[in-house]
């Protein structure tokens, strides 16, 4: 199982450790997308940013 994160808001204003949260996650700016492993590090990493972010979960077919 994986999840897709998406950027749909600025970081503008926020906090550096969230900055840098989504630096690590691969999101560089608003629209970037990425698929990333649904691990319990990710998640945490996730909900660091959930206001920043969209999230949804994808089959292992869809990543591809």
């Amino acid at each position: 199982m994986a999840i897709r994160v998406e950027q749909k808001k600025s970081t503008i204003g926020c906090k550096k450790n969230q900055r840098d949260t989504l630096r690590s996650l691969g999101l560089k700016r608003i629209g970037d997308v990425v698929v990333k492993e649904d691990r319990p590090e990710i998640r945490g990493m996730v909900d660091t940013v959930r206001h920043l972010v969209t999230v949804e979960e994808v089959s292992g077919e869809a990543q591809r």
